[in-house]
This record gives C-alpha cells, sequence and structure tokens, in this order.
C-alpha cells in the first residue's frame, strides 16, 4: 500500500501489491525481454494528450525537456511552462506557439495531468505533493523523493516495472535517479542481468551542466579569462575550473564520501533491489561542458568474458559501443553529447584478479539528456 511521509501525502507516493524488486531479481538469472510497451511514442501536440508543465523551465534541463517532448513527438494536449517569479511574464516561441511564463505556485497544477520537475530539492518538496494531491502524476529531477519509500526511482530501460499501474492524471510521484547513476546503470545492468554484480568500484569525470547553466557559462567565461591572462571569475566553485579538476562540490558526509558519491551507491541499490550489492565511488568534477564520463570496474558472480560483455553491451538498448582497440579508439564526453546513448569501451578483463570475474569498462552519457531530460520524458511515455 502507498506509505505516508512527512511533507508527502499517500497520493504522493506509489505503492502496490506487486513486488517490482522480485520482477526485477528475476530478470537477472534470465535472458533479457523486450518491455511490453514501447519506450518511444509518436503524436506530438494533440487534442486528446495528457496536459504537461514544465516546473523549472528557464533551467538547462527544463529547456532540454523542451528538446526532448520535440525530438520525440510526445504527445500533449498543453504545454504549461513555470519557473520562478523572476522569469514569470517572460515569453517565448516553442512549437510555432507563444507562450507566457508563470510563476511556480500550489495553484498551478489544477487540470495538469504530468509536470516533469527541475527546479531543485526544496521546490520539489514543497509543490510535489501539491502537484500529487490535484491528480497530476510527477517526475522529478531532483532528490527529493529518490530514497522516498514508496517512490519508484526509474531508468524505463532498467526497471519500468517500479512504476507499474501508474498512469496520468492519477497523482503520484516518481523519481529520476542522479545523473551520474544512470549514465553507470544503462552500461552496468545488462551485465548485472545475466551475471550479477557483486562489486562496483566507480570514479566519475562529471561535466560542467550537473551544476546547471551557470556553471556552464561560468566554465567558458573562465576559460577566455585564463586565455587571456586574467583572474578568473569565481561565482559558482571556490576553486578555479577552466582547466582544472576537482573533488566533487557536494556536501561531504561524516563517512568521508560526498553526497553525490552516497546517491550512487544508495540509488543502485534501490533500483536492483539489491542491498546486498557493494559499490565504492570517487566523483570528480572535469572541464568538460555537459557529458559526464565514468570508469566502472566490476565484480560478478561468474565468469564474464570480454566477448560475451561486448555481445550483451551490443544488444542492449539505449547502449553504442566504441571499442576499437586497433585504433585506440574509445567514448569520448563530445561523442555522447546532444545523443540519446550512453556509450561503452575499454571492455577489458580486470588483470588485478586471478580467476575471470572482473571486468573494467569505460562509459560516457549526456549528463542534461539521458542522465535527466530524456529518462525523464521516458518515465512519462510510459504513463500513456
Amino acid at each position: 500500500m502507498p506509505v505516508s511521509a512527512r511533507g508527502l501525502s499517500a497520493s504522493g507516493v506509489h505503492g502496490s501489491v506487486h513486488s517490482p524488486c522480485a520482477l526485477l531479481q528475476s530478470r537477472c538469472s534470465r535472458p533479457r525481454r523486450q518491455h511490453r510497451r514501447a519506450l518511444r511514442v509518436r503524436a506530438a501536440k494533440t487534442a486528446d494528450g495528457p496536459s504537461v508543465a514544465i516546473v523549472g523551465v528557464t533551467g538547462a534541463v527544463g529547456q532540454e525537456f523542451l528538446r526532448v517532448i520535440k525530438e520525440r513527438d510526445f504527445p500533449y494536449s498543453s504545454l504549461k511552462m513555470l519557473a520562478s517569479g523572476r522569469s514569470a511574464g517572460k515569453k517565448f516561441h516553442y512549437e510555432g506557439e507563444e507562450h507566457t511564463i508563470e510563476e511556480t505556485s500550489e495553484n498551478s497544477f489544477q487540470g495538469v495531468d504530468i509536470a516533469l520537475f527541475s527546479a531543485g530539492g526544496s521546490i520539489s518538496k514543497k509543490l510535489g505533493p501539491v502537484a500529487s494531491d490535484a491528480g497530476c502524476t510527477v517526475v522529478d529531477n531532483s532528490s527529493a523523493f529518490r530514497m522516498t519509500e514508496g517512490v519508484p526511482l526509474v531508468i524505463p530501460e532498467v526497471n519500468p516495472d517500479a512504476m507499474k499501474g501508474m498512469r496520468y492524471g492519477q497523482g503520484g510521484i516518481i523519481a529520476n535517479p542522479n545523473c551520474s547513476t544512470i549514465i553507470a546503470l544503462m552500461a552496468v545492468t545488462p551485465l548485472h542481468r545475466a551475471a550479477k554484480v557483486k562489486r562496483m568500484v566507480i570514479s566519475t569525470y562529471q561535466a560542467a551542466s550537473g551544476a546547471g547553466q551557470a556553471a556552464m557559462d561560468e566554465l567558458e567565461l573562465q576559460t577566455k579569462e585564463v586565455l587571456e591572462g586574467k583572474e578568473v571569475t569565481k561565482n559558482i566553485f571556490p576553486f578555479q575550473y577552466a582547466f582544472n579538476l576537482f573533488s566533487h562540490n557536494s556536501p561531504m558526509t561524516e563517512n568521508g564520501y560526498n553526497e553525490e558519491e552516497m546517491k550512487m551507491v544508495k540509488e543502485t541499490k534501490k533500483i536492483w533491489c539489491n542491498k546486498d550489492v557493494n559499490i565504492t565511488a570517487t566523483c570528480i568534477r572535469v572541464p568538460i561542458m555537459r557529458a559526464h564520463a565514468e570508469s566502472i570496474n566490476l565484480e560478478f558472480e561468474r565468469d564474464v568474458s570480454e566477448e560475451e560483455a561486448v555481445e550483451i553491451l551490443s544488444k542492449a538498448k539505449g547502449v553504442s559501443m566504441i571499442n576499437d582497440r586497433s585504433n585506440n579508439r574509445f567514448p569520448t564526453p563530445l561523442d555522447a553529447s546532444h545523443q540519446d546513448d550512453v556509450f561503452v569501451g575499454r571492455v577489458r578483463r580486470d588483470i588485478s584478479r586471478d580467476d575471470s570475474h572482473g571486468l573494467d569498462l569505460f562509459v560516457c552519457g549526456d549528463q542534461i539528456k539521458k542522465g535527466a531530460a530524456l529518462n525523464a520524458v521516458q518515465i512519462a511515455e510510459l504513463l500513456l
């Protein structure tokens, strides 16, 4: 049954008698099947489509929501553009129509079927449950509800059954995982289904886009300032970002890991419904504009050859391989930028082990797209 949480009404979480974790775990022991419903739909603006609101429409992810909706011809009858009071009243054109940005408030969600939230955790915590109580189904890109019991944390290619039975216009909140988690699990889950991962060691190289449009703008500005011999502007990070890298800027926790690293640990366990998988992560901010890279070491329950891994990944939905050893050609953030797929390469046996239970991968994915906006719109497609 749905679970109530402080600040989140019972209608704001999702629960039912089925067990999505049992369904996911059963897949690890049998060949992967196609999802019952396609992740891609074709319709665009249509009178009988859901009414959609974009919360945080002026931000980097909010703008990407609009691009993805257009690219995928997501069906909608109306679009409501919501942002902070600073942007209220501004007008812009989208798909041949003029839209006026409205200030997000508790009254914004009457008559709205689906709301895509990317306005920060505080806004999501305050208004997500309000929207849900109004009958709007919320897809939230913040960390506000990811670990809330009863709220599905969904990557459509990985665990669509976690939101089974949910439909637009019936309320409820679905959480979009952290961008680094999405990119990692798109690559690792197909292997996990085949051989079950026991331990995962991840190092991330995270782009400016993960910190928002302001960080992207500052990286561009600092690059110009450094090349011109000027003192760099440091409004977003306390360090020079251009021509530098540093530990991820999220707050540190008592165990010495930062919050970004712990998100990857906790979210993976929830998405896989596996509390026993061992995960450690080191997250680094690098001066790349919008696509994250990740080095991933995996330990499996059984032998997994390089050839088997490449075959599995080559068939995985949402994954593209760049694994050309002869030409030393592997994924780069530029390959992944503005692309739907997560790119995988450097597939090789872990030679530090005496057995064949270990593999190393290198993965790149667009943080704004599959790491945020695309994943959220795919979730919305499953609500149709």
